[in-house]
């Protein structure tokens, strides 16, 4: 599922089932559109809380957890959007005979319906707000389950034409019931139900604002896939948010796991400077669809900066085969280069993956994507990328320019927050 999917199939299911209990001829009308775009902003919310409960269902559903992440965020965006409409226009006629499903004073209807907008505007504008510290941020984001239980109260205190057992009715209250639920258990529940295992350090590589950091489990590990991730929760003072990194290693039955970290931000700095060998850490996990394509005749995979990370997994993963047909692309930074390109180039080469490096001058990536094309029918080639956005449009635009279909490009989403 796309996130457009999502958006626009929420909002239709929403006007059509508000649609059927208003008289037609008001349907072209400013209140109509109010209340469609106020109760869509409301069902958008609860969904973005149900996405935010990192369900193993949900997960499948939208083909990994950085898709559903994009999709909560463009859910909190939209919804703020409607919000602002609904919030200006009235969302009531005097032919709709609307009464309230909870009855409650003028001063209080007035000052719920009030909060709402001002608690959707703090949720989304936190959420996007990459200029708080993480730590901050994260905690700020938690008050977002209750926050969500007063724009619920502003629809059952509002006069409208719903009531909880017509089709509108029912439909916003299964979704904010399943928003309440999914909320209260990523709020409370989910470190003690969730968590995959406790680790310990037993490795510190440091580079230039990076770090390679080797962990093993406590009791027992768990199962991953190459290529997937996990959110470490260090059991440190100031490193216990939870913060999701690629696994740089394939599954082993001694259950150790391996994170290649670029140290750019306010957590990951500090996590750099205080981690220490012996240090205890919870590992949520394991998360991602990130995997190669069988069957390909050609792959090119492109990793930019740290989002080399599920390619090193791929490379370790002994179970998988045909990598003679695979090129390595890493594109780096050669002042902060981390893993080192003689250690990833060493690599490829065990495992007889072509490795090009791309670190500045020439333009290896253009190349590498354009001399591929010339040796394979461009239909057969398929890349796989992680890296950040503005590098995955470099990649697109190639692949447009040599003719590879847009359908044969594979990612992961480099960013969450």
């Amino acid at each position: 599922m796309k996130s457009w999917h999502c958006i626009v199939g929420i909002l239709l299911i929403t006007a059509m089932t508000l649609l059927i209990e208003i008289p037609s001829d008001t349907w072209l009308t400013s209140a109509t559109l109010s209340l469609i775009l106020g109760t869509a902003a409301l069902a958008y919310m609860a969904v973005a809380a149900l996405l935010a409960s990192r369900s193993r269902g949900v997960e499948v559903l939208f083909g990994g957890l950085d898709r559903v992440y994009e999709t909560h965020k463009w859910l909190g965006i939209w919804a703020l959007v409607f919000a602002s409409y609904h919030f200006v226009f009235k969302a009531n006629l005097d032919v709709w005979h609307s009464v309230p499903i909870l009855e409650m004073s003028k001063y209080w209807t007035r000052l719920v319906r009030q909060l709402s907008y001002v608690a959707l505007g703090m949720i989304v504008l936190l959420a996007l707000n990459r200029n708080i510290p993480y730590g901050l941020w994260r905690w700020w984001h938690k008050l977002s389950g209750p926050l969500f239980l007063i724009v619920i109260l502003h629809w059952l205190s509002f006069k409208s034409p719903m009531t909880l057992s017509n089709p509108a009715g029912i439909w916003l209250a299964l979704l904010c019931g399943a928003g309440v639920l999914a909320a209260f258990y990523k709020l409370l529940l989910y470190p003690f139900i969730a968590t995959a295992g406790e680790y310990k350090v037993s490795a510190v590589s440091l580079g230039k604002n990076s770090l390679s950091l080797e962990l093993e489990p406590i009791h027992s590990g768990f199962t991953f896939k190459a290529g997937q991730f996990a959110f470490l929760a260090m059991k440190e003072k100031g490193l216990r948010e939870p913060h999701p990194f690629t696994i740089a290693a394939a599954h082993s039955d001694s259950g150790r796991i391996k994170f290649v970290i670029r140290a750019l931000g306010d957590y990951t700095q500090k996590l750099r400077d205080q981690v220490k060998v012996g240090m205890l850490a919870d590992i949520y996990a394991p998360y991602g669809r990130f995997k190669r394509q069988p069957g390909a005749e050609r792959e090119i995979w492109i990793g930019g900066g740290v989002g080399i990370s599920p390619f090193i997994s791929w490379l370790q993963d002994t179970s998988a085969s045909h990598f003679d047909n695979a090129t390595l692309v890493y594109c780096f930074n050669p002042s902060r280069a981390f893993p080192s390109v003689e250690l990833l180039q060493g690599m490829a080469e065990k495992r007889g993956v072509e490795f090009v490096g791309n670190g500045g001058g020439v333009d290896q990536l253009a190349e590498t994507v354009r001399q591929a094309t010339t040796q394979t029918d461009p239909a057969q080639i398929h890349v796989s990328f992680c890296g950040p956005k503005g590098l995955m449009s470099r990649v697109r635009e190639l692949m447009h320019e040599s003719g590879i279909p847009e359908g044969n490009l594979h990612y992961e989403f480099f960013e969450f927050r």
